[in-house]
């Protein structure tokens, strides 16, 4: 592994060859900090064709990626199952990890791997990155120069038909392990923890429209599904400091309304841009105000990768990195908290915790040769 104070590119290895590697290396291929050496999958094919795409010198097995001499972080974008194993391979392997979301499947496990970096000397970091970019930031920025007064409670909102709908093959996001629950509320969530910090305390309630779906289009469109989870989730959530958030979750609204985050304040509201995209500009109402006044985002828009090369920088810096293992599992503690309390009809309660975390610098230039 480099040692703190090297000069040069990270270097960055991948395992996993699926759709969302394509957009990790767009942008990877692209930062002058990091230099993708290696990606690997189960299947060598598929990370030969990916390595072909993107102009990366090497390709082959997940092993081959863990025994790359020039790789420091290796990005974990197996599916959710492995996430666990895998990661704790390349902790093994003295190298830092970037992992997908969820960070594992089960709490215990992301403690596990947590503690394992730890004795290892090396960091986790954790996706959404969405939440790295420009818009979450600017309006993480506005929270923190006192704009809205004292922050007091939270609302956000995701409300959709569902996706089967668009999805050729949409089954899996309504069974086990997804719904709107895990597949969509660790942008929301992330969201509301770097805001009002760490979540002590959940209770929830949540319902199935419907018992069976159709598939809307694509080969399989006609076929018919099962539902085996909630398709609407509607969470409080209690937080450390003492504040509230409101949280709905639908695959079940005729109408539909996404990217809605608001925190309300002593002095004035701040609605910010939605968390499942790097852009967007937020929008600040004052208390017994009439009309939002405009806070135009600034800061890096450019995407799923934007997370492993801030923590690059932070691991030859020794500074912390942002999007922090502890964050990702705080937040897998805080979905599966919902979960349980949905379940149980009960308030669950959440030991996990982590450190404020400093909103990122506006003039954050991933374009910028800095090490």
């Amino acid at each position: 592994m480099t040692a703190q104070n090297a000069t040069g590119p990270v270097g960055v290895g991948i395992i996993g060859a699926g759709t969302i590697s394509g957009q990790y290396l767009e942008n990877l291929t692209s930062f002058p900090d990091v230099a993708v050496h290696i990606i690997g999958d189960l299947y060598p094919e598929a990370a030969a064709k990916r390595a072909e795409e993107f102009g990366i010198p090497a390709s082959g097995t997940t092993q081959d990626v863990l025994d790359h001499p020039d790789v420091e972080i290796v990005i974990n974008l197996t599916i959710p199952t492995a996430h666990a194993e895998v990661s704790q391979a390349i902790v093994a392997a003295g190298k830092h990890v970037w992992t997908e979301k969820p960070i594992t499947t089960a709490p215990a496990d992301a403690k596990a791997l947590l503690d394992a970096a730890d004795a290892a000397g090396v960091r986790v970091g954790g996706a959404p990155d969405t939440v790295l970019g420009a818009g979450i930031q600017t309006g993480l920025r506005t929270l923190r120069d006192g704009s809205i007064g004292t922050p007091a409670s939270a609302l956000t909102l995701f409300q959709s038909p569902g996706p089967e709908s668009w999805h050729p093959n949409p089954a899996f996001l309504f069974q086990e392990g997804a719904g709107p629950l895990y597949d969509i509320a660790p942008y929301y969530t992330t969201t509301l923890v770097l805001a009002l910090g760490p979540v002590s305390a959940v209770s929830a309630v949540g319902s199935k429209a419907r018992e069976q779906r159709t598939i809307g289009s694509g080969p399989k469109a006609g076929e018919v599904f099962d539902v085996t989870v909630p398709t609407q989730v509607a969470a409080l959530l209690r937080f450390e400091s003492g504040q509230n958030a409101t949280v709905l979750l639908s695959f079940d609204s005729p109408h539909t309304r996404t990217g809605f985050v608001e925190v309300y304040g002593t002095e004035a509201t701040l609605a910010f841009p939605d968390p499942n995209v790097f852009d967007g500009d937020s929008a600040l109402t004052a208390y017994r105000g009439e009309e939002p006044t405009p806070v135009p985002a600034t800061g890096a828009t450019t995407g799923r990768g934007l997370g492993v090369l801030e923590m690059a920088r932070a691991i030859r810096a020794g500074v912390p990195h942002r999007a922090q293992g502890e964050i990702a599992a705080h937040v897998l503690d805080v979905m599966v908290a919902i979960e349980t309390a949905i379940s149980e009809g009960s308030i669950v309660d959440i030991s996990s915790t982590f450190a404020e975390v400093e909103p990122m610098p506006a003039d954050f230039d991933p374009f910028a040769t800095t090490l």
